[in-house]
C-alpha cells in the first residue's frame, strides 16, 4: 500500500523592496551581449555573433590556460628577449625569474602583453602551439565564430571573436577558482624569484570594478581597429549575469546600463538544502535519511521567485534494503501551478535487511522441509 505525503510549503525570500524594471537601454557598442550564465540564455544582444577584433578580452584565454598549467605545475621561468611584446605591459625585463601564476596576474590587471607572450611560449614552446591550444579549448566551450592568432589579441585578419562567444568564455573562467579570485581583485602584487626583493603591485584596468559594486570582474580591451572592447560579469541576490560589448565608446555606462536592465527583470529562487527522515521497514535502521543536495538557482522574472512553491513527494514508508544514493523521491518547484524544476531525493545511507534470529522449531521445520 502506497501513499504520497505531498508538502507544499510557501517560501519567503529576503528580497529587496520591488522595484520598477529598468527599461531596454541604448547601447553604443557595434556588437553586445547580456548573458546569464546559470540558465545559458541571452537577456539581451545585438550582432552577439558577428565576428569582430577581440582586443585584448584575448586574455580570459590565455589567462585561463595559463591559471590551469599553473595548477597543474607552477613552473618558474625565466624572461628572454624572445618573449617581449609592444603595447601594454607589466614591464619585465630580460633575465628576471617569476612563476607562471605570476604572469596571470600580469595579464589580468594590466593587460601585459609580455606577460601573454611569455605564458604563450613557456606553455606551449611556441606562439604557433599555443594558438592551438586556445583554439582547442575554445571549440570545447561552444566558442563557434571564435579563432585565435595571437596570445595578447593584437590584430591579426585572422584573430576573431564574438560578444557571446567571449561571454561564453568568461562563463568558463568563473568555474575556476583561481581566475574568480584573481579577476574580481582590484590590484594584485608579485613577488619575484628574481631579483629576490623585487615586488610589483598591480592595479586592475577594469574600472568596472570601482564603478559597480555589483562587477566580480572581468577584462579590458582596446586597439585602434578593434576599439573599446569590455567583458564584464556581475551578481546580485543569486543571479550572475555576464556582459561583452565591442567597439564601444562607451564601455563603462553601458555595462552598468545592462546589469540595471538585467537585475531589475530576473530574480532568483536558490532551493534550500532538504534532509528528510523516511520510515523503513525490515532494516537495520528504521529510518532513510532522504536529502537533496545543492540545486542550481531557478532564475525567473522580477518578482516570481517569491511565489514559487515546493512540493516533496515520497512513499510514506520504505522496504529495506535500501541502497545509498537510490532515488526515494523528489523535490519539486511550481509557479503559479507550473512545475519548473524537480531534483531528486537520495538515500543518505545504506540499510540492510534485518536478519531474523531462528527459533530451534523453525530450523527443525527448515531442516524437513516442513512449510
Amino acid at each position: 500500500m502506497k501513499k504520497l505525503i505531498s508538502l507544499f510549503i510557501c517560501v519567503l525570500f529576503a528580497f529587496p523592496a520591488a522595484v520598477h524594471a529598468a527599461e531596454k537601454p541604448d547601447i553604443s557598442a557595434q556588437s553586445y551581449v547580456l548573458y546569464c550564465p546559470q540558465s545559458g540564455s541571452v537577456i539581451l544582444s545585438e550582432n552577439a555573433e558577428k565576428r569582430m577584433k577581440p582586443a585584448s578580452t584575448t586574455k580570459l584565454m590565455t589567462t585561463l590556460l595559463t591559471l590551469e598549467a599553473a595548477q597543474r605545475k607552477n613552473t618558474a621561468l625565466t624572461f628572454t628577449r624572445e618573449m617581449s611584446a609592444e603595447g601594454s605591459s607589466m614591464y619585465l625585463k630580460y633575465g628576471e625569474k617569476l612563476r607562471l601564476s605570476d604572469l596571470a596576474v600580469g595579464m589580468m590587471m594590466c593587460s601585459g602583453n609580455d606577460a601573454a607572450n611569455a605564458a604563450a611560449l613557456t606553455i606551449g614552446k611556441s606562439s604557433e602551439i599555443f594558438a592551438a591550444l586556445m583554439n582547442k579549448r575554445a571549440k570545447q566551450l561552444g566558442m563557434k565564430n571564435t579563432h585565435f592568432v595571437t596570445p595578447s589579441g593584437l590584430d591579426d585578419d585572422n584573430h576573431y571573436s564574438t560578444a557571446l562567444d567571449l561571454a561564453l568564455l568568461m562563463a568558463a573562467g568563473l568555474k575556476n577558482k583561481a581566475f574568480r579570485e584573481l579577476t574580481a581583485q582590484k590590484s594584485a602584487k608579485v613577488s619575484f624569484i628574481n631579483p629576490k626583493d623585487k615586488t610589483a603591485t598591480y592595479n586592475n584596468h577594469n574600472k568596472l570594478l570601482r564603478l559597480d559594486p555589483r562587477c566580480i570582474g572581468g577584462k579590458t580591451g582596446y586597439t585602434q581597429a578593434a576599439g573599446r572592447c569590455l567583458v564584464s560579469a556581475a551578481s546580485q541576490n543569486g543571479v550572475t549575469l555576464i556582459c561583452v560589448t565591442l567597439n564601444d565608446r562607451d564601455d563603462w555606462n553601458d555595462h552598468i546600463a545592462l546589469y540595471d536592465y538585467g537585475f531589475s527583470n530576473i530574480s532568483a529562487y536558490s532551493p534550500k538544502k532538504i534532509n528528510l527522515k523516511i520510515p523503513c521497514v525490515g532494516g537495520v535502521s528504521d529510518i532513510v535519511n532522504a536529502v537533496c543536495g545543492n540545486a542550481e538557482p531557478i532564475l525567473l522574472g522580477a518578482d516570481e521567485s517569491k511565489r514559487v512553491k515546493r512540493k516533496i513527494v515520497t512513499e510514506s514508508f520504505l522496504y529495506a534494503p535500501v541502497k545509498k544514493g537510490g532515488t526515494v523521491g523528489s523535490v519539486e518547484y511550481y509557479l503559479d501551478g507550473r512545475l519548473l524544476k524537480s531534483y531528486k531525493l537520495t538515500a543518505e545511507n545504506d540499510i540492510e535487511t534485518e536478519k531474523v534470529k531462528t527459533g530451534f522449531w523453525q530450523k527443525i521445520k527448515e531442516l524437513f522441509n516442513y512449510g
